[in-house]
């Protein structure tokens, strides 16, 4: 064994993990394994523990080595735990010096810095993400907002963005290795450039991005917050076919006051609103979001309104949260919903989730898709539709295809024609 990489939670988490993979190998680490994990659910970090002793148990002579928000916010907690070797902070993981020699030879186990006090995100030049055929590329860490709900400030630290030319740079060198698409990942996206001089704004980078690697067929975005949507990002939405039409919206709730509870900053009218004003720009685009079911004090009643908000802000594609308290969140100090309505809430959500994933996918039927085929078998439309796809068709190529059915969850195609085909190195590692 050389190193392997475990990773929990987000996109952002599995862009580092591949930074820290390259980190880890020019340091010359061998015999270990990283687990990144994620702090967003208590349920995240349960799973995390359970996994670090099952890679114990299977690889009783290697080392362990745990980072990644859950550490960062908890280190304790993974200190604790006989299996495993040193802990990291999300500051230290991506530093070649944590994985060498002299580092991991101390007797210091926990290296945990102030994750306050960071003001800077270097770029973390990644050129492949094994077994991928879309890029993933983090253009901004940290969050300045203090949601009731959630600890990941307190595991990334204060909002921070990474340069315009940096991220041009990046996205150069991912196209040049092969990645027909590219995903930009932040924890706040929508918040960019506020720390930049001249603050440029999400859609100021994804113009630039766009002008200056015209090679790139597919840009997407991870999650954003609609309410700090820029007007240069809605004109992209119009204008620019290579921005993929799909959304995925951090919207968390349908009722005003348990979006107030939670201190988001944009209301229930606020999400349709922006729905609708995508969508008169470009009618096919389609919309994710993520909800939280039995957030404290939710009524039957409030409920409802987040119900129905899949259908009045067009959502298809739902991640559904059933609210776990978080310590030290202000959340999990407020009167709690009963764990047998948050998990039945939680189901009900899912299941209108998946009714209107349905009947998106059977408004796509007979319509021809560019498909970015991602594994063997299995591709995406742009807006984000899952597509099975014949299993002849390589990883990372990109092809013209007629949908012709669906099976209630993915679309399924028949080849119409090709539009750009895999290079060698990303056909091999997919």
């Amino acid at each position: 064994m050389s190193v392997e990489i475990v990773t929990f939670g987000c996109r952002l988490n599995a862009y580092e993990s591949e930074a820290m993979r390259a980190r880890a190998v020019e340091a010359g680490l061998e015999n270990a394994i990283i687990v990144n994990t994620c702090a967003v659910t208590a349920e995240a970090v349960r799973q995390s523990r359970q996994t670090i002793r099952k890679l114990r148990r299977e690889n009783p002579n290697a080392r362990l080595i745990v980072t990644g928000c859950a550490a960062q916010v908890e280190p304790e907690t993974y200190a604790a735990m006989d299996e495993v070797d040193q802990v990291i902070g999300n500051t230290e993981k991506l530093e070649a010096k944590s994985y060498s020699a002299d580092f991991l030879g101390t007797a210091e186990r926990v290296r945990v810095n102030d994750i306050m006090s960071v003001r800077e995100t270097a770029s973390q030049f990644v050129d492949s993400f094994e077994g991928r055929a879309r890029a993933v590329l983090q253009v901004q860490n940290g969050c300045d907002h203090r949601c009731t709900f959630c600890i990941i400030p307190f595991g990334r630290g204060p909002s921070r963005s990474v340069g315009l030319g940096a991220v041009v740079e990046e996205a150069r060198r991912l196209v040049e290795a092969g990645f027909h698409e590219i995903v930009l990942s932040g924890v706040d996206l929508t918040a960019y450039g506020a720390d930049l001089p001249g603050t440029p704004s999400l859609g100021v980078l994804a113009a630039r991005i766009l002008k200056h690697v015209p090679e790139l067929k597919r840009l997407r975005l991870s999650s954003i917050d609609s309410i700090e949507v820029d007007n240069e990002l809605l004109r992209l939405v119009a204008e620019e076919e290579r921005l993929m039409p799909y959304f995925h919206l951090s919207v968390q709730a349908g009722d005003d006051m348990i979006l107030k509870r939670m201190k988001r900053r944009h209301s229930r009218s606020d999400t349709i609103a922006f729905v609708e004003s995508v969508q008169r720009l470009r009618p096919e685009t389609a919309f994710g979001a993520d909800l939280i079911a039995g957030f404290p004090t939710e009524t039957e009643e409030m409920f409802a309104n987040t119900l129905q908000l899949v259908d009045d802000a067009n959502l298809s594609y739902l991640h559904v949260f059933p609210f776990s308290p978080r310590p030290g969140t202000p959340a999990a100090k407020m009167p709690q919903v009963t764990r047998d309505i948050v998990k039945d809430r939680a189901a009900r959500l899912r299941g209108k989730g998946a009714h209107a994933l349905r009947t998106r996918l059977a408004s796509l039927v007979g319509s021809e898709q560019d498909i970015l085929v991602e594994k063997t078998g299995f591709g995406r439309t742009p807006c984000f539709a899952g597509v099975h796809v014949d299993e002849t068709v390589a990883p990372a190529t990109l092809m013209r295809m007629s949908m012709a059915g669906d099976d209630g969850t993915h679309l399924l195609s028949r080849i119409s024609s090709p539009i750009a085909q895999p290079l060698r190195r990303l056909q091999a590692s997919a």
